[in-house]
């Protein structure tokens, strides 16, 4: 369509920077500051640089400053609040990556983008070349000529000439004429009061233009108008007013830009250092490897050309030199018995070290531990092989004793008075176990000291850690080691001196981040706290938990998959003799021509693209009205069941415990909760018989029962202790049912008399309205009107006005700090708070609302785990814990130690932390998982 030698893109800087605003989720990088506008502007350049591989861009922003219009035209732009202080932090850099991007960039004093625009734009579509204007602002519509076209970036289409009259109902050459008749509400522009587009269509398309439709003003009323002579008269008295407008709407084409050869506009050279800086500074990790990797903006005459290494630039200016890089005099490769007893008497003088493990394969039950690396003073590492003994390091023959070492190793790992640093320690305890040696007492791992400083979403492996902390960028750490503890050698190979260096490198690295990290959290005492008494006692029970893992039955996982399949085949017969057609209902793209070519099903809702969108909550809307919708949900639903357990857990069932495995990860949620993965055992569904024959396949060994140990309600009385509700607080502490006392205050019903039906819509409010339910939320739940829903809220409300308060209180601090607290001190950073965009930010304002409740049940049942593990180890008892669901443990149990058991676990989880009022447990006891819910 274009050629793009000849071709200019002209983007309109100021209308991407507020549609990045209102439209991104407001991320932050580690130091809280706003970035999501900064990426948001660079993600839509690099779309439009990828898609048009123009050689001549440019983006245009407006200046502070009086403008002509403003001189004109007092009340221009008035209603438009000050740019927000967390977009005016983002504007500066923007600009200064656009530049390192190789884009030039313009903004002139006292001139407002559009102007510059349309000077641009003509200005090369008058040398013969192809111009296209990426904004969203309707006033760029004028420019549309045959050499310039506009695209609405936001959709993506494309308006030239016939496009804009389709659109607007005029050519572009009359748009200025239709924006002065009908006014333009974004820019203050008046026009002509009660007209309207049909109207201003009309006149100009019997009269030609704004001065011929006042020539023949008297003409007006005689026409076959509605209204017609109240629009004349409209029109004469707002004569002054229109002629404003036409100025006002009008964009300039001959301002001096301090262009005046094409070539200024070519995409240049980008600066590298610049782009890596801010994008580390950022934390622009996938921009960062797409440098590295050579895929930055590959095919565009700006794209990165040369293969590089990334070196953290920031990072390793900030530290002393002599800390850079170890020198290879530095590294120790530990192999005889000398050297070994020399770092042991190191370590118990300096009574701490940090390590890191190597292993030959990613599976805790079976990898071997191949290596240690170990560092005492920062830039100082050794390298201890375990079971490469057969390789020759510098013609110096391996000479360790394997029994006198693991014995030495288990001696300071076991030390109470000596500090362990490492990194996703869980893994260093599992392993290190099946060698006898316990890693429980004194021990910092830096993953989690990072989570609770910044409280990260996800961590993966030591590489993000020093990406994303700013502490050190080690070549050959990055280079060459980007796995986490195993390696892909072959046991049978020989490592050179500089791969040993590399290993050893890890350790150095650790301590270096240990050093940045701990003296921080140690000046937060509540932080402190919570690593040393919650975290760090957690990991050694984690452990113990994946190690156990859960017997699974695959004989009921198998029946039960041919019995989905039967179900998913009649449900896609159904679907198809509903619509007298075939198709695939997992393609999306045949579902939405089904839905809504064929079927004219109205579209409730788009997608980021436009298509007409089919997931979950439109289908879930429709389903009421077309059963093709109830039937896709269904089908959606049971195939998700099919691939996710019943055809996948049988897959991950271990071949020498015979048991399912999941991991559980201490830093992966805001809120401090456990997150399970490779399988999720916690998403299984709960409530529905597709999950509860699931979970019948989870299943107790021979003598054992299962059993599952519930916290009751625990969030709503966390939420009488902080809101110190007394109506709320009573009704716990007199062992009441809430959600029968709930139903009885909102339906004026006795107590006695509460039906089935009230009391569920009772729990769905109390729960709802912890999650900072709206009333069209509740509405949806309880399939109730919105004036309905927010009845019960402001009953509730008035019921419970302490929790009220309080949910104020909460917000209030939210926006203060960008943070809340749980109620041992733990900060849960809240994503949006300060977005721009009030969908993002009224989401922010009900996550800070549950995010304090969330988060303190993470921790009470966290000290819980921890107090029935440090029983059960200590009483040796036949009991494992092997899963935990959120506010559930789920045990093994001999049959033989049920009762006592039972009634100490129970204790043990009901006073294991203080609130104002009682927590209480709910016990299930069966063969299997799924006869307890």
């Amino acid at each position: 369509m274009f050629n793009n030698e000849k071709l200019l893109i002209i983007i309109d800087g100021s209308s991407y920077l507020y549609r990045a605003y209102h439209a991104y989720p407001a991320l932050t990088n580690t130091n809280r500051e706003p970035t999501w506008v900064i990426y948001g502007v660079l993600n839509m350049l690099k779309k439009v640089l990828v898609s048009y591989k123009p050689n001549y861009m440019v983006v245009v922003f407006d200046s502070y400053g009086q403008t002509f219009r403003k001189l004109l035209f007092e009340k221009y732009k008035i209603h438009r609040p000050s740019m927000p202080i967390d977009l005016c932090l983002q504007v500066q850099p923007l600009c200064k990556l656009i530049t390192a991007m190789g884009i030039p960039l313009i903004s002139i004093p006292n001139v407002e983008g559009d102007d510059i625009i349309g000077t641009l734009a003509l200005f090369f579509a008058n040398l013969g070349r192809d111009v296209v204007i990426s904004s969203n602002d309707k006033d760029m519509a004028q420019l549309v000529s045959t050499r310039i076209n506009l695209v609405n970036f936001s959709s993506n289409i494309l308006l030239n000439s016939e496009a804009v009259r389709l659109k607007f109902g005029v050519y572009p050459k009359f748009i200025v004429d239709y924006l002065s008749l009908v006014g333009d509400l974004s820019d203050n522009i008046p026009g002509v009061p009660t007209i309207g587009k049909k109207t201003a269509c009309t006149l100009l398309h019997i009269f030609g233009s704004l001065e011929m439709i006042y020539r023949r003003l008297n003409m007006i009323s005689s026409l076959s108008l509605r209204g017609a002579k109240s629009i004349a008269i409209n029109l004469k008295n707002h004569q002054e007013m229109a002629f404003l407008s036409y100025k006002l709407a009008s964009i300039k084409t001959d301002i001096s830009v301090g262009i005046n050869h094409y070539r200024q506009l070519s995409l240049f050279k980008p600066n590298i250092e610049i782009l890596i800086s801010l994008f580390q500074r950022y934390e622009f990790n996938r921009w960062l490897k797409d440098i590295q990797n050579n895929k930055w903006l590959v095919g565009c005459k700006n794209a990165i050309t040369s293969p590089l290494f990334v070196p953290n630039i920031a990072v390793i200016s900030s530290l002393n030199k002599d800390q850079q890089l170890l020198s290879k005099n530095k590294c120790q490769i530990i192999y005889n018995m000398r050297l070994f007893n020399q770092l042991i008497i190191d370590i118990r003088s300096t009574k701490f070290f940090s390590f890191d493990i190597k292993i030959d394969n990613a599976d805790i039950l079976t990898a071997n531990l191949v290596g240690m690396c170990l560092s005492v003073n920062l830039g100082e590492v050794a390298y201890l092989p375990i079971l490469d003994n057969y390789t020759n390091i510098n013609n110096n023959v391996y000479e360790l004793d394997r029994i006198q070492i693991f014995k030495s190793l288990q001696s300071i790992f076991e030390d109470p008075s000596i500090s362990k640093i490492g990194q996703d320690l869980k893994i260093d305890c599992s392993i290190l176990k099946r060698y006898n040696i316990n890693l429980y007492v004194k021990i910092f791992d830096i993953i989690v000291e990072m989570y609770l400083l910044y409280n990260f979403s996800s961590i993966n492996g030591l590489v993000n850690v020093v990406d994303q902390n700013l502490i050190k960028d080690i070549l050959y750490f990055k280079k060459n080691f980007k796995e986490k503890k195993y390696s892909k050698i072959l046991l049978s190979s020989v490592l050179s001196e500089e791969e040993y260096l590399a290993l050893a490198q890890r350790a150095d690295v650790i301590l270096q981040i240990h050093c940045k990290l701990w003296p921080k959290i140690a000046q937060e005492l509540s932080l402190k706290k919570i690593f040393k008494e919650i975290e760090m006692p957690l990991i050694p029970v984690l452990s113990r938990m994946e190690c156990t893992g859960v017997l699974i039955d695959k004989d009921i996982l198998d029946i039960y998959s041919l019995e989905l399949m039967t179900r998913i085949s009649k449900l896609e017969l159904t679907a198809h003799s509903l619509v007298n057609e075939s198709f695939n209902l997992s393609s999306t793209k045949q579902l939405q021509k089904i839905l809504y070519d064929k079927q004219k099903i109205p579209v409730l809702r788009k997608t980021p693209k436009g298509h007409p969108s089919t997931n979950e909550e439109v289908l879930s809307e429709l389903s009421s009205r077309y059963p093709i919708s109830k039937i896709v949900l269904e089908y959606r639903n049971l195939v998700k069941l099919r691939s996710t357990y019943t055809k996948k857990l049988p897959l991950m069932i271990h071949q020498q415990s015979k048991r399912i495995h999941t991991s559980y990860n201490q830093t992966m949620t805001v809120t401090g909760r456990l997150a399970s993965s490779n399988p999720n055992l916690q998403n299984i569904p709960v409530r529905s018989d597709d999950g509860r024959r699931i979970r019948q396949s989870f299943i107790a060994p021979t003598n054992f029962l299962i059993v599952s140990i519930d916290y009751s309600q625990i969030e709503l009385r966390i939420m009488a202790h902080l809101s110190k509700d007394k109506v709320l607080t009573d009704i716990f502490l007199s062992d009441q049912d809430v959600h029968c006392i709930t139903a009885s205050e909102i339906f004026a019903t006795p107590l006695e008399k509460v039906t089935v039906k009230q009391r569920r819509y009772a729990k769905t409010i109390n729960f709802g309205l912890l999650y900072g339910m709206t009333a069209f939320g509740l509405a949806k739940q309880l399939s109730v009107t919105c004036v309905q829903a927010q009845y019960y809220i402001d009953l509730y409300f008035k019921r419970y006005s302490g929790v009220k308060e309080y949910m104020q209180y909460i917000c209030t601090q939210a926006n203060l700090n960008g943070y809340v607290t749980t109620i041992e001190g733990r900060k849960l950073y809240i994503s949006n708070i300060y977005s721009g965009n009030d969908k993002y930010k009224k989401n922010a304002g009900r996550k800070a609302i549950n995010a304090p409740m969330q988060g303190t049940a993470a921790d009470i049942i966290k000290r819980a785990m921890i107090a029935v593990d440090s029983w059960v180890q200590k009483e040796l008892l036949p009991i494992r814990m092997i899963m935990q669901i959120h506010d559930e443990l789920v045990f093994e149990i001999r049959c033989d130690v049920m009762e006592h058991a039972v009634i100490y676990i129970k204790n043990l989880m009901e006073t294991c932390f203080l609130l104002s009022v009682p927590l209480r447990v709910k016990v299930s006891i069966g063969k299997n998982w799924g006869q307890l819910h």
